[in-house]
């Protein structure tokens, strides 16, 4: 009996791929950290990290009902869980409003804009998944919803909104959009043959690496901005250089014929560059 809720619970967490939370979280946390000038209070560190975790929770269930019968036609995707059956429907909609619940409890106990602005949040989050159906700017929608991190965060410690903080909302909103045009390649096929639309599908491969490339400088030049307006130093100067090697190093692993590192590039390399910008942020602040 243990074991098979163990497994069921694992097939969620992996349908849902729980632990690439690690995408967005240290970008919140940059966000926190630059609002408060250092590490706020525990209970406000807690409730940024449950609403992003219920965010997201909510957001790659939803993606997986949303894209059901597309994941089912492609042979990239046939195999994950809701189309192969491993994870049913109803327990993929638990988790949907189990997250947006999550999310909504976050933002209640953090302040009253916070509440206020949390339907925005999941509107973006519920139609992004829809919008590669009719256009290809879909990368850039997904890169709306993750550049929520850092600014929501600065909402839920000051409790206002400020302009300083949306040039680093702005370098999530390119790095997600240009490494989910990296992504996108390997549907390009595919993508032609059912209709739906992405950068590759529309521009070919060689014109989508070059975009996903122009987006990631301009990911530095935004990282390198956050020096003068939040007074920073060489701990976060030499993190966002690790950034930069970083990137040169992702897009030297994915030709226009060769995808096979893609996953590494994807995977790893975006995972470690947000903790990078949060690590040296933090670094920079305390020191």
């Amino acid at each position: 009996m243990q074991a098979t809720v163990r497994r069921r619970v694992a097939d969620l967490l992996e349908m849902i791929k729980f632990s690439h939370t690690v995408f967005a979280l240290p970008f919140a946390l940059t966000g926190m950290v630059l609002a408060a000038g250092g590490v706020p209070s525990a209970g406000t560190v807690l409730w940024i990290v449950v609403a992003m975790v219920g965010a997201r929770t909510a957001a790659m269930a939803w993606n997986r009902l949303a894209d059901l019968h597309i994941d089912a036609r492609n042979p990239r995707t046939a195999e994950r869980h809701l189309p192969a059956g491993r994870v049913r429907r109803r327990e993929a909609w638990v988790l949907v409003l189990g997250g947006v619940a999550l999310l909504e409890l976050a933002a209640w106990a953090l302040n009253p804009l916070c509440l206020r602005l949390s339907p925005l949040a999941l509107a973006v989050i519920f139609l992004y998944p829809y919008t590669k159906r009719f256009t290809w700017l879909c990368h850039y929608l997904l890169g709306i919803a993750l550049a929520a991190a850092p600014l929501g965060a600065w909402i839920a410690v000051t409790g206002s909104w400020s302009w300083r903080i949306v040039p680093l909302g702005v370098a999530v909103l390119v790095w997600v959009a240009g490494f989910d045009i990296l992504y996108a390649l390997q549907d390009l096929e595919f993508d032609r043959a059912e209709g739906l639309h992405s950068v590759p599908q529309r521009w070919g491969r060689g014109r989508a690496l070059r975009a996903a490339a122009r987006l990631h400088l301009v990911l530095v030049a935004l990282l390198l901005l956050q020096i003068p307006l939040f007074g920073l130093g060489w701990w976060y100067g030499l993190g966002v250089l690790a950034v930069a090697a970083l990137l040169l190093y992702e897009h030297a692993l994915v030709t226009p014929y060769d995808l096979s590192r893609l996953d590494a590039a994807f995977f790893t390399m975006n995972g470690v560059i947000s903790v990078v910008v949060f690590v040296a942020t933090l670094l920079d602040v305390l020191l």
